[in-house]
């Protein structure tokens, strides 16, 4: 194994939002099945199904659920990665056992599984010269995209994928440096105030740059906006109504 290649792969992650008009093959399609099939799984449930979304009308209607964003439409790969427990029910009850799903670590189970999946997926896609976009936004109306892929109780989607040959190069986004993730024994609190103020000046300077001065609010002021809003409220409902009670 090639660990140095391996390493400079992940570590030159970026979004790609716009892509070449140029399909992915088949081949390749199933080696990221097949790298999603060995991701990390746990107590081995394998709690995730990818649905591979061909369909020009089904794309139309996920894309505005995701806020239009038109990457959904044109990828020439577009999947959405499912949380799925339903296949465990079809096992229960062919050995004629109860099954227990309604916790909300099983919720947990599944994000966790469907994003380990994902992740495999993207990072052979840039293995082969792809590049790609993670889209939470297919959690924007979970009833609709439910109904748009058929999705039977016991599942959600997590997120969708675009995937394709990319056509930008937009720089990657500044991530926290490392004394900021990796604490020592406990959780080091106290190292937060100057490393934040730090990290605001570098992205709003990253975002000045990309946007020609049109943003200039750093990872902070960014934050404030989303954390300063409900986001999502319909995502409890939707979990009962397919029979996650979450207790």
């Amino acid at each position: 194994m090639d660990h140095k290649n391996t390493r400079d792969l992940i570590q030159a992650h970026q979004s790609i939002r716009k892509f070449k008009d140029t399909e992915v093959s088949e081949n390749i399609v199933t080696n990221l099945v097949e790298s999603a099939r060995w991701a990390p799984t746990s107590h081995h449930v394998q709690a995730y199904t990818i649905i591979r979304v061909r369909d020009r009308e089904k794309r139309n209607a996920i894309s505005e659920v995701a806020a239009n964003q038109k990457y959904v439409r044109e990828s020439p790969l577009f999947l959405v990665f499912v949380a799925d427990w339903h296949k465990h029910v079809i096992t229960s009850e062919k050995m004629n056992a109860d099954y227990q799903l309604e916790e909300t670590e099983n919720v947990l189970v599944g994000a966790v599984d469907v994003a380990l999946a994902a992740e495999n997926v993207l990072l052979t896609a840039r293995s082969y010269g792809l590049g790609g976009v993670m889209i939470g936004g297919v959690r924007n109306d979970l009833h609709r995209v439910a109904d748009v892929l058929e999705l039977p109780k016991h599942t959600f989607p997590v997120m969708g994928l675009c995937l394709g040959y990319p056509d930008q190069d937009p720089g990657q986004k500044p991530r926290f440096p490392k004394p900021m993730i990796l604490h020592e024994d406990r959780y080091e609190a106290d190292r937060y105030h100057e490393g934040l103020d730090e990290y605001e000046r570098v992205t709003s300077e990253y975002y000045d740059k990309r946007t020609n001065g049109k943003k200039t609010d750093g990872w902070g002021a960014n934050m404030v906006n989303y954390l300063g809003n409900p986001r999502r409220q319909h995502v409890t409902t939707f979990l009962k109504d397919q029979g996650f009670t979450l207790k």
